[in-house]
C-alpha cells in the first residue's frame, strides 16, 4: 500500500501549519496546536496580516471571495459561497476577504471589481472570475477549474 505525502493545512484559528495525510481529510482533522477543525466546512475569514501565509501554506486549492459589506451582489453571493464551501470542504479551502477592511490584500491582488473569486494553487493564482454566479453555475465553474488543476 502506497501512502501519499501529507498535505500542509494552516489552522483557520491559530495559523499553525499542520501536516495531514490525504486519506485523513474526511476524518475532520484537528489542529495539533489549538485543536480547532482544520476544514471547518465554512469559509474562513482572511485578513491582511495572515493572507500570504494562508496562500503559501495550503496544499489544497484555495478559493478566495473578495467582497465588501456595501456590495449588494457580494451579499447575495455569500450564502452560495458558504453552501458550496460546506459541500466541498475536503477538496478546497474557502476564504473570504473583506476588501474594505483589508485594502493591502485587495491591492496586492489587483482586485478591481467585486465580488471577485480567485483560485490559488501551489501558492500562486491559477484563475479568477469577477461577478456573482447562481449556485449551479458556480459549482460547474469550480469543478472545471479543479479538473484543470488535476484535483
Amino acid at each position: 500500500m502506497t501512502h501519499s505525502p501529507p498535505l500542509q493545512l494552516p489552522c483557520p484559528e491559530c495559523g499553525a501549519i499542520n501536516r495531514i495525510p490525504p486519506q485523513r481529510l474526511n476524518d475532520r482533522p484537528l489542529c495539533g496546536k489549538c485543536r480547532a477543525r482544520l476544514l471547518p466546512g465554512k469559509p474562513v475569514t482572511a485578513k491582511d496580516r495572515d493572507f500570504g501565509r494562508l496562500v503559501q501554506n495550503t496544499d489544497l486549492p484555495l478559493l478566495v471571495d473578495f467582497w465588501a459589506p456595501w456590495c449588494g451582489p457580494c451579499q447575495q453571493f455569500a450564502p452560495v459561497f458558504s453552501a458550496v464551501a460546506t459541500q466541498m470542504a475536503t477538496r478546497v479551502i474557502f476564504a473570504r476577504v473583506d476588501t474594505q477592511a483589508n485594502p493591502q490584500t485587495a491591492a496586492t491582488h489587483q482586485i478591481r471589481s467585486i465580488p471577485t473569486l480567485v483560485l490559488f494553487h501551489g501558492g500562486k493564482e491559477f484563475t479568477r472570475l469577477s461577478g456573482a454566479l447562481p449556485r449551479a453555475q458556480f459549482q460547474q465553474w469550480l469543478e472545471q477549474q479543479l479538473a484543470a488543476l488535476g484535483c
